[in-house]
């Protein structure tokens, strides 16, 4: 059963089989329960159009369990989340045996009642907001001011909450909305959360280069305790660019899976079947952004490989 937990090829993980109860494969996260609490395991795949791609990215789950290490760690102070321990020789003895396999990109994380709530915050008019703003002039049924432009930032941050679909596109609801599905006192935690780890990521980004464009979050219950779970601020859940290039009026470079999206589009793929494969430069391409994105937020050298 254990004989071979982790299929890997030159320090790539793109699938993951451990002798436990496996709770949930995601895109890119497996989740083990261990001892009842959570293993969460980045692996290497990567997704687009809500399709897990055939290539995975060598390095990527390393960066982004590091990544959310780095933010977990800096905002503990102002609010409460997941993380039980990311160093695996603290792992219980089960674990051991498949250290090489687990060390970094794996966290030991309380286990939580999940909130249905994809938690997103918007500092900049980019992306799906950019295209709601075209059509109405309006971000998740909020009228904005005429005449912005893309990428121009907002005066303040907005929380745009959607609906965690299963599979598919998630669905952008109201706070009036969100107050339904998972009450009043949580939905409005949520969104001070979420508000309060934006602006103090976005204050610390910026003394490093980096603008944080967006960025979504999830949230759990901890018996009565609303805590930050699953990643934190990473190319896979946030935009980052370039402090030196921004230019408002058009979309920005960025350290995150953005090419891997225009490849695909390059391609004529329809986006309703399987995926095509990547070639071997946005592959090297991918995984030199997201440790440019670890090297730049953190001021250290990525490492771990």
């Amino acid at each position: 059963m254990g004989e071979s937990p982790v299929k890997t090829t030159t320090s790539v993980i793109s699938e993951t089989s451990l002798p436990l109860k496996r709770v949930s494969k995601g895109k890119v996260r497996d989740i083990y329960e261990v001892d009842g609490r959570l293993l969460l395991i980045a692996t290497d795949r990567i997704s687009a159009f809500d399709y897990v791609l055939p290539d995975p990215i060598p390095s990527k789950g390393a960066c982004l369990t590091q990544l959310s290490k780095f933010w977990f760690d800096y905002t503990k102070d102002i609010v409460p989340n997941q993380v039980i321990s990311t160093e695996v020789s603290s792992y219980p003895a089960s674990l051991q045996p498949y250290a090489k396999e687990l060390q970094y990109r794996s966290m030991l994380v309380k286990k939580t009642k999940v909130v249905p709530i994809e938690c997103i915050v918007r500092g900049y008019l980019s992306g799906s907001a950019w295209s709601s703003y075209q059509q109405d002039g309006t971000v998740c049924g909020i009228a904005l001011p005429k005449g912005m432009q893309e990428s121009d930032a907002f005066d303040e941050p907005l929380f745009t909450p959607s609906t965690k679909a299963a599979t598919g596109h998630d669905l952008n609801i109201s706070m009036e909305e969100m107050k339904k599905l998972v009450g009043s006192a949580i939905s409005t935690q949520i969104e001070d959360y979420s508000l309060k780890i934006y602006t103090t990521a976005v204050k610390y980004a910026k003394t490093r280069g980096i603008i944080i464009a967006d960025t979504k979050f999830e949230f759990g219950l901890f018996g009565d305790q609303l805590i930050w779970i699953d990643e934190a601020l990473t190319p896979d859940s946030s935009r980052f660019w370039p402090a030196d290039k921004y230019t408002p009026g058009r979309p920005q470079p960025s350290f995150d899976k953005q090419p891997v999206r225009d490849y695909l589009l390059s391609t004529g793929w329809d986006r309703n079947s399987p995926p095509p494969h990547l070639p071997a430069d946005i592959i090297a391409g991918t995984t030199k952004r997201y440790q440019e994105a670890y090297e730049k937020i953190t001021g250290k050298k990525f490492t771990f490989t």
